[in-house]
């Protein structure tokens, strides 16, 4: 027993002068985990990566898998309530919301692209972002309404926790990239009270403000890109961020499946009403089938004004296809009728047209599009056309049924002519 208590006084006493050889006073029997915590917390709670080390090889992780989900369900609740407000105003008040989702999930998900590591930190980071959005989705279906302020105080809290995100890791930026990284803080803040104070407007006024904050913020992202004199870091488009967004277009997919599922579900099961369903579904297919065949997945070109465009076609195309999947539930309600209701009409065949006309401008900013001229400019000419069939089905409004027949029609030709092509070099 001596002899252990000897040991043990011994070792304190070497842990007392190494203690004070690093300025750090140990006393007997005091644990010494401090470079152990140390060296955890370093572990799980990193500083945001610096400008310039972002991974130009890196596997989309499930965390951020259940951030995109997230994000897709008040996707969701716009499309729902598209889906009983098919008009002008519901489509203005549906454009208006969806890009302020949109806004902040392309921010979430560029941020820790750029600056966030696989570590508790991210996770937390990601988990904060979430508990915002829930309560945001709860407000969707009536932020035209009664629950409109309380949207507009939530969407404002959410890009206040973005601005923080964004500061915390513009303080780690190296100086050359501190001007640029700062403009942005001050944007996405000025956002935040801007989507805040909105809360005071009339109903009308106050979506109408989220729309010009979206395009606001839109041009401004792109201005700080693209300006010089603010040295911004270039934006590349990794493997993972082409993932990313090709992953969101699928899930947002979905709502095709959701919209005739929604509307068989409210309708006796007819024949009719089962095909005008079905082949519903298969229009959203044929919207996949554009977008993946000829610009999903792909790589663009090098340069930051490239890298936006890229991004920024993006918005146009989920939220169409989000619509499309609204229009779904009235398409379906309304198959025996003699012609397609208006508004029906026009966002299903409006939407193929924008699905069309903009994966091909989407393409323009591909690689593909130099190294393979020789398909996607003819193919580029012929989904240009089939588009403007899509808008004159819309204005004929046939019934349901051949309505959607058609519109599978010509959103196959472009994958048909492609096909044709392929061929064609084959045997040459």
């Amino acid at each position: 027993m001596t002899t252990g208590l000897l040991a043990a006084g011994a070792a304190g006493a070497a842990r007392v002068s190494d203690g004070n050889a690093r300025g750090v006073i140990y006393l007997p029997g005091m644990p010494t985990g401090d470079t152990s915590w140390s060296r955890l917390r370093r572990t799980l709670w990193q500083p945001p990566r610096r400008h310039g080390e972002q991974p130009q090889e890196r596997v989309v992780g499930p965390l951020e898998l259940f951030y995109d989900l997230v994000v897709v369900v008040l996707v969701a609740q716009a499309a729902h309530h598209l889906a009983t407000h098919l008009s002008w105003h519901g489509l203005g008040e549906y454009a208006a919301v969806f890009g302020l989702v949109w806004l902040a999930w392309i921010n979430g998900s560029l941020h820790h692209e750029l600056h966030g590591r696989e570590d508790a930190r991210g996770r937390s980071m990601f988990l904060l972002q979430i508990l915002v959005l829930v309560p945001l989705g709860a407000f969707i279906p009536d932020a035209g309404g009664e629950r409109g302020a309380a949207f507009a105080v939530d969407a404002g809290l959410l890009f206040a926790v973005l601005a923080v995100l964004w500061y915390l890791a513009q303080r780690g930026d190296a100086p050359g990239y501190r001007r640029a990284s700062f403009t942005y803080v001050a944007m996405t803040a000025a956002a935040a009270v801007g989507l805040a104070g909105s809360a005071l407007l009339p109903d009308d006024l106050r979506v109408l403000a989220w729309g010009v904050i979206d395009g606001a913020y839109l041009a401004g992202f792109a201005a700080i890109i693209s300006a010089r004199w603010l040295r911004a870091a270039t934006i590349t488009v990794t493997d993972s961020i082409t993932e990313r967004f090709g992953l969101l277009i699928i899930i947002v997919l979905g709502e095709t499946v959701t919209g005739v599922v929604a509307g068989l579900a409210e309708t006796p099961i007819e024949p009719l009403t089962l095909a005008v369903g079905l082949v519903g579904v298969t229009v959203g297919f044929g919207a996949w089938w554009v977008y993946f065949d000829f610009a999903g997945h792909r790589a663009p070109k090098a340069g930051h004004r490239v890298a936006i465009r890229w991004m920024y076609l993006h918005l146009p195309l989920t939220a169409t296809v989000a619509a499309m999947g609204a229009a779904m539930v009235s398409l379906v309600e309304q198959a025996h009728e003699d012609r397609t209701p208006v508004a029906t009409a026009w966002v299903l065949c409006g939407g193929a047209a924008v699905v069309l006309v903009a994966t091909m401008v989407l393409a323009t900013t591909l690689q593909d599009w130099q190294s393979r001229r020789d398909l996607y400019r003819p193919l580029s000419r012929a989904s240009l056309a089939m588009a403007v069939l899509c808008l004159t089905l819309g204005f004929l409004r046939p019934p349901p049924i051949v309505l959607c027949v058609v519109l599978v029609v010509l959103l196959g030709i472009p994958w048909g002519f492609a096909v044709a092509h392929r061929f064609r070099d084959e045997e040459l």
